[in-house]
């Protein structure tokens, strides 16, 4: 099972946590198409390997997390505050 080193609660069972999608992903600009729109909002890769991702701890703090995550191992590198990163 995975667990998540929450930075605000210490070490949790994913079940707490609820995945919110790729943190990588841009939004295109005001000026963009609907084409541009349609690929932001509907076209994902499925990476294999290092991926950062978006977290929200649901069942504890409530906060988004930054999380960088080998998605073929679920080995953590990395978890810190969205807002540190200038949120999502």
């Amino acid at each position: 099972m995975l667990r998540l080193p929450c930075p605000f609660c210490g070490e949790r069972d994913e079940t707490e946590f609820r995945f919110r999608g790729d943190a990588t992903v841009v939004r295109p600009g005001a000026g963009a198409g609907l084409d541009e729109f349609n690929a932001y909002v509907y076209e994902r890769a499925n990476p294999l390997g290092w991926h950062t991702e978006w977290w929200l701890h649901a069942a504890g703090c409530r906060r988004l997390l930054k999380v960088e995550r080998d998605t073929l191992t679920h080995e953590i590198r990395s978890v810190t505050a969205a807002a540190t990163d200038g949120g999502h």
